[in-house]
């Protein structure tokens, strides 16, 4: 019986430990307000935290409220009879010519839908914004450049649109994660020129530019060491590092990084393991070098897709707000 008993209370504190260490990221956070939140570095705590309730996930499908004009299935192009669509969040007593924040997915290149941002959409449409999520052509569909190619479109679409919309066409703001990070920051940056493109579809250039990007964790450069070796991005791609060196170079944004590129805002985990903080580390020791407007938030011990969790998520909207606001105006 002393033996059942030891064991038992070795167990319990062996508990109790447990349950100290995966609270303290959230006990930190609660004494240090304001900062960004605090994680668990490893994937398994995380989980644990989720699983036992101290941290909630975030609600990936919404209900758009009676006040949001939800207008869906919006074709932007169409490139071989597949259908490119995106979709409009607008506030229904929203000022004329409002700005207007278009989301891009990740998943990698290969997955994703442009409903996986209807938590943002659905959120800063509430703010009084109007926004808008994109599809674009995955992997299955074509390797790269077909994916920068619609968005580089998408891009041109609402530069176009604004009118019937009721944005103002010099006041877009690009989001992206992951992957729809890459291709927010190679549209911002003007990555190659609409006419030089192969499956573009044939729309007047606007004299049009974006007014500010944010970047969720995305990859920034492709020829590093990191990227080289990634199946994502090989896959990608479709191309070894040592095939193709120019095409690694052309799909990677810092290489069109220039003094007048739009205001960026970076947010990254600092235990990112898929893309490594060190990609955004050189995005912003680059923008600082050619004076790029930019603020950089560094999110301590938090892995790729941080913001599912929903104490990263409002400290996620709440950075945007503020470079919104400063930003768009």
């Amino acid at each position: 019986m002393k033996i059942v008993k030891r064991l038992l209370q070795g167990f319990l504190v062996l508990v109790g430990v447990l349950l100290v260490l995966l609270a303290s990221p959230r006990i930190w956070s609660a004494i240090n307000s304001g900062k960004p939140p605090v994680g668990y570095h490893f994937e398994l705590p995380g989980l644990l935290a989720v699983g036992i309730g101290l941290e909630k996930l975030i609600n990936m499908s919404p209900e758009v409220p009676a006040d949001i004009e939800e207008i869906k299935d919006i074709e932007y192009k169409n490139i071989n009879g597949k259908s490119l669509q995106l979709n409009i969040y607008k506030p229904k007593n929203c000022a004329k010519s409002s700005p207007i924040l278009v989301f891009i997915h990740g998943g990698g290149w290969r997955s994703g839908q442009r409903t996986d941002y209807s938590v943002y959409t659905v959120a800063f449409a509430k703010k009084g914004y109007i926004t808008a999520t994109v599809s674009y052509r995955l992997l299955k569909d074509s390797p790269y450049p077909a994916c920068a190619e619609d968005i580089t479109d998408a891009v041109q679409w609402f530069y176009t649109h604004g009118d019937q919309y009721g944005y103002d066409p010099d006041r877009i703001a690009l989001i992206g994660g992951s992957a729809g990070a890459h291709l927010a920051l190679l549209a911002a940056y003007e990555w190659k020129k609409p006419h030089a493109l192969n499956d573009t579809v044939t729309v007047p250039l606007a004299p049009h530019r974006i007014k500010a990007v944010v970047d969720i964790y995305g990859p920034i450069d492709l020829t590093t060491e990191y990227a080289r070796s990634q199946s994502l991005v090989t896959t990608f791609i479709a191309h070894s590092y040592q095939e193709a060196p120019e095409l690694y170079r052309e799909a990677s944004p810092i290489q069109y990084l220039d003094k007048n590129d739009p205001p960026t805002m970076i947010l990254h985990g600092t235990s990112d393991n898929l893309v490594p903080i060190s990609q955004s580390d050189l995005l912003k020791a680059r923008m600082d070098s050619l004076g790029v407007p930019n603020v950089y938030y560094k999110v301590p011990l938090w892995p790729h897709a941080m913001d599912v969790v929903q104490r990263v998520n409002d400290y996620a909207q709440d950075k945007m707000t503020e470079f919104f606001k400063k930003n768009l105006n």
